[in-house]
């Protein structure tokens, strides 16, 4: 069965129970493999099957629950439409995947088309109905997701910041109302008229002002759960329905109640402070996301494409595979491609971390929202739209910055009860103090409490503390050019205690050389000349290398005939008619061939860390071709920097033992796994495991996908194969090893942050409760009472903490 992935935007969440009632929704529908709404950055991430259920049905839940899925609208015109196609192309257009409904208009000759951003493009859209036969004019105008997103984003924050100065002016005037005693100019007012005129200033601020508590508690009582918002609604309407009941109709409420004080100024300035909290959350929020954002700007509006002969700068969204594009110095690759003609040096700093520009010349790649420094070139287009580079990148951070950690399913669980539990602390504090308070005061002061326990309570604040680190994490990751699958991966990062290196490509550079020929029975141009022909069309890097040494002497050779590659031993091929072996010692006992002294001069190339392999022809030991794969540039620092942080690092390789322990050497690692035959690899991470070790697998060939998967994390070097990218959890985008280091901390780091938001989320309530309900009371009298004013500032801060805390994460070095 395949599945899909689908990232929607949501707007209109005020805390995780909010996050929680859409999961839960969503998870019902059929076809539904996983789903994750995270309040953080905002977002669902849903996996589906496509042939079950489609995005329509998930908008859907998300708006009967009472929020905002984000959603474009394009008009489409249409050139030449033909009334009688105009129900074909709805229905063309209503299937591309991502669009969730059109809607033709033949007398106007336009379509209608509804979408969601980052799901699909307008280019995509465009290009889906160009191909039924439709035709469409050059530029059709439309946003990008990140224009789509940041609109929204900042529409909400206008309306709240609108709400939130609003509703502070009305409080302070509500404030000032409410201590009439204490103000001369006030006191000629009757009591009564004072609480009319409070009455019609605290109503705009409860009932428009917070008029999205309403709707969210509402909205979340319907499907059987409470949220942060049924506090604030509970809360807030006591205080203002029982001022108002005093108001209108003080007789009911009895002779204590109506010599008393009314509570418009607690319902309004909680309101206002909770606003104020929210407004501070958001806009910490936004920035808690700002690599995602950094990433989606980086690419260029437009680019400069030659066609018919002629220059002319169009759209990102138009430009084609195959297009021929021109980049001039100080300009951006607009997308992924291959030099044609033209040199230059490239900055790819924005999406690899790789500070030095890089030389390019004709037939190297290019990357799209790399910065071109001096040379002009023209390259041709092989990846467009979500096939770049940077689109993909986008995509994974996204990803992970949707999922959730292992860490987070205590807080899961604690929020999913906390409301309930909340309100009944709150109900047994006002019953504890209605009958043991003194018989004047009692309600009140029951009253006063009841509402201070509801107020400060927050479950937002431990629903924030891990997936606001999880996206300054992997934000953070992805600058330095580490991509985290997800955020189990980023947690199980911090666990690791010993890294695996795979040695050809990952550690080495994965490009031999013939370093030494040694003869014993034939000339060096005659071993040369069978091993060459043997290993002519060879894809293995030592035959490579065994080619490319008999090429550089001058020699010409034959096209082998037979072949046999032998894993982790060699090969077999006819040459001439002759049998040709080559590989290893062990090969050379089981083809029972006497080497004689070859033997020595194999043992003493070995410990020079250099590749010995015997050629026999055959039957008889004709001479040894030693290879040699040179260390990267970084390997050696990039062990030490392991080694640092506490982490034993073994190698693994295929090599005899005392090949690999001298290249082992040269890079200080102590450890090493010899003679593994590729199958193999996974077997030796799960003796590590066995052995109670939590490995890092790091690799980039096929055959080490396997391992990858195995591996507690599987680390993928960006440049090696899709296939051992696609089996790990953590892909770095450039070869450098030492950015593996970097991971293990950012992960530790990140760890660190979300342990530190867990313990001050959970601490803050487990003291704040208390306090609000009245537990020092006994101890410090009226002084160890909490105003419920100053427990909405603290319940509004707690969640802001969580975040700034978070964000120091972008410190990260």
């Amino acid at each position: 069965m395949e599945t899909k992935k689908a990232v929607i935007p949501v707007k209109g969440m005020t805390c995780v129970n909010c996050a929680a009632a859409i999961q839960k929704d969503i998870s019902k529908l059929v076809g539904v493999q996983s789903t994750n709404v995270n309040y953080a950055n905002e977002k669902a991430v849903i996996e589906y099957d496509p042939s079950v259920i489609g995005l329509e049905k998930f908008v859907s839940s998300i708006h009967e629950s009472g929020y905002q899925a984000v959603t474009e609208t394009v008009t489409i015109p249409v050139i030449d439409l033909d009334v009688s196609r105009s129900p074909e192309l709805e229905r063309i257009a209503g299937a591309i995947d991502g669009v969730l409904r059109a809607t033709v208009n033949p007398t106007a000759g336009t379509a209608d088309v509804e979408y969601v951003p980052g799901q699909i493009g307008l280019r995509d859209i465009r290009r889906a109905i160009e191909r039924e036969g439709f035709r469409l004019p050059e530029h059709v105008e439309g946003r990008s997701a990140l224009d789509i997103e940041k609109e929204a984003r900042e529409r909400e924050l206008r309306e709240l910041k609108t709400k939130l100065i609003a509703s502070a002016a009305l409080s302070a005037l509500v404030m000032i109302g409410s201590m009439q005693d204490m103000i001369p100019g006030l006191s000629f007012l009757p009591r009564r008229t004072m609480w009319f005129i409070l009455f019609l200033l605290t109503t705009p601020v409860q009932f428009w002002a917070g008029r999205h508590f309403y709707q969210n508690a509402w909205a979340s009582l319907k499907h059987g759960s409470t949220n942060m918002n049924t506090l604030v609604v509970v809360g807030t309407s006591a205080a203002y329905g029982y001022s108002s009941a005093l108001t209108f109709f003080p007789d009911l409420l009895g002779h204590d109640a109506a010599h008393g004080g009314a509570y418009y100024d607690t319902s309004a300035v909680i309101i206002t402070l909770i606003l104020f909290g929210k407004f501070l959350e958001a806009r910490a929020k936004s920035r808690a996301g700002e690599a995602i954002k950094k990433l989606m700007g980086l690419q260029p509006r437009t680019a400069r494409v030659i066609r018919g002969g002629n220059e002319r700068d169009i759209p990102i969204e138009d430009v084609e595979a195959g297009d021929l594009i021109i980049v001039r110095p100080g300009e951006k690759v607009p997308v992924d491609g291959v030099i044609r003609s033209g040199t230059s040096t490239i900055d790819e700093s924005m999406l690899t971390g790789e500070s030095l520009p890089i030389d390019k010349k004709r037939g190297d790649l290019v990357i799209g929202a790399t910065i071109n420094k001096t040379g002009s070139f023209t390259f041709e287009a092989t990846k467009v739209g979500r096939d770049t580079m940077l689109s993909q990148i986008i995509r994974m951070v996204q990803e992970a910055q949707g999922s959730k950690a292992p860490i987070q399913r205590l807080a899961d669980y604690i929020s999913s009860i906390f409301v309930p539990t909340v309100i009944s602390i709150g109900l047994v504090t006002f019953m504890i103090w209605f009958f043991l308070g003194s018989p004047e005061t009692r309600f009140t002061f029951a009253f006063v409490n009841f509402i201070a326990v509801l107020i400060i309570a927050c479950p937002c604040a431990m629903g924030l503390a891990t997936p606001t680190a999880i996206m300054v994490g992997t934000g953070k990751g992805a600058e330095q050019g580490i991509l985290f699958k997800n955020a189990e991966s980023l947690e199980h990062a911090q666990k690791i205690n010993t890294v695996v290196f795979d040695k050809t490509g990952t550690l080495t550079r994965g490009e031999p050389k013939v370093t030494d020929v040694v003869v014993q029975s034939a000339s060096e141009q005659d071993v040369l000349f069978f091993a060459g022909s043997a290993e002519k069309g060879s894809e293995h890097p030592l035959g490579e290398a065994i080619v490319q040494g008999a090429l550089d002497k001058g020699i010409t050779l034959e096209q082998s005939d037979n072949f046999e590659a032998l894993p982790g031993h060699g090969i077999k091929a006819s040459v001439t008619g002759r049998e040709v072996v080559l590989g290893n010692e062990k090969l050379m006992a089981d083809r029972k061939v006497d080497l004689g002294p070859l033997s020595a001069e194999a043992a003493r190339l070995s410990s020079q860390g250099k590749t010995p392999m015997f050629v026999a022809v055959d039957g008889r030991a004709m001479g040894i071709i030693a290879v040699a794969d040179t260390p990267k540039e970084h390997s050696q620092e990039a062990v030490a920097g392991l080694q640092a942080l506490g982490l034993e690092v073994v190698m693994l390789t295929g090599d005899n033992r005392r090949t690999a322990e001298a290249i082992a050497a040269e890079m200080g690692i102590t450890r090493v796994i010899a003679e593994v035959l590729p199958q193999d690899k996974m077997d030796v991470v799960k003796r590590l495991q066995a052995e109670g070790r939590v490995v890092a697998m790091v690799g980039d060939g096929i055959n080490d996908a396997p391992a990858l998967t195995q591996a507690d994390v599987g680390i993928a070097i960006g440049t090696g194969t899709d296939v051992a990218i696609e089996a790990s959890d953590v892909t770095l985008i450039k070869d450098d090893l030492r950015v593996v280091a970097t991971a293990m901390r950012l992960s530790r780091r990140t760890m660190r942050t979300i342990r530190m938001n867990l313990f001050w989320a959970f601490f803050y309530n487990v003291i704040g409760i208390p306090v609000a309900a009245g537990a020092l009371y006994p101890l410090f009298g009226a002084a160890g009472l909490l105003n419920p004013m100053y427990a909405s500032a603290a319940m509004a801060f707690s969640s802001v903490s969580v975040v700034t805390n978070s964000l120091r994460l972008k410190r990260f070095r």
